[in-house]
């Protein structure tokens, strides 16, 4: 089993974390495309397209032309969910983590390191829901290479964010994940998350039903 060690974010790392956290996030494409074509609202409209164009032309071939083509422009738009949330991270906190996370307060970012590389990440920070705020603190960026999963790192990586909030008097943890990563949100449920709420991102998501997932976890002794 590869050995690894969790460590605060130094300014060299920025590189390979940038890069881990998108390869990461657009992995989950692929699942999130799966899980749209598998929606009935999705298999209804591609139903109801066939039926229409087979009925206006009087060919069937056409009619699964048609639905070939709506399932290739599908593609572009489900993968978008992926790339425009990779750029807005890439531009905003991740653009300058160390102000982001190192120099603001009750905020860190981790790594995991391997043989020297880094192999994970995760960071923690005041959450976005201003309700939140003063109570719970929000558990962002957690990745991990593919080729170092199972190893507990994950695990690792969030007890670091556990304990941070914990030593610092908060109530909670609260995080945001994809209906699609059924492997975090085990991870997070083992941890001791519960769901609390679910929302699409926008009107397209809801359209192709996808949906963001608002996990909490209760710290005891918490004073915040």
């Amino acid at each position: 089993m590869a050995s690894y060690r969790i460590r605060q974010y130094q300014e060299k790392d920025y590189d390979v974390v940038r890069t881990l956290f998108a390869r990461g996030t657009v992995e989950h494409a692929p699942a999130t495309y799966r899980h749209v074509l598998r929606s009935a609202r999705v298999q209804l409209g591609l139903l109801v397209l066939f039926v229409a164009v087979r009925a206006a032309t009087g060919y069937w071939v056409v009619g699964l032309a048609a639905v070939a083509m709506a399932l290739a422009a599908t593609w572009p738009m489900v993968r978008s969910f992926s790339t425009s949330y990779v750029q807005e991270a890439l531009s905003t906190d991740l653009c300058d983590i160390s102000t982001s996370y190192m120099r603001a307060p009750d905020s860190c970012f981790w790594v995991a390191e391997a043989g020297g590389t880094v192999v994970g990440t995760v960071a923690v920070a005041l959450p976005q829901d201003p309700a939140e705020r003063g109570v719970a603190l929000e558990l962002k960026r957690m990745s991990v290479s593919k080729d170092y999963r199972g190893l507990g790192i994950s695990k690792a990586l969030c007890g670091e964010v556990l304990r941070f909030a914990r030593a610092r008097g908060y109530g909670a943890v609260v995080l945001s994940t994809s209906v699609v990563q059924v492997a975090a949100q085990r991870l997070y449920e083992g941890q001791g998350f519960r769901k609390v709420s679910s929302f699409s991102p926008s009107l397209l998501g809801t359209l192709l039903c996808f949906q963001i997932f608002h996990y909490r976890c209760d710290l005891p002794g918490g004073t915040a």
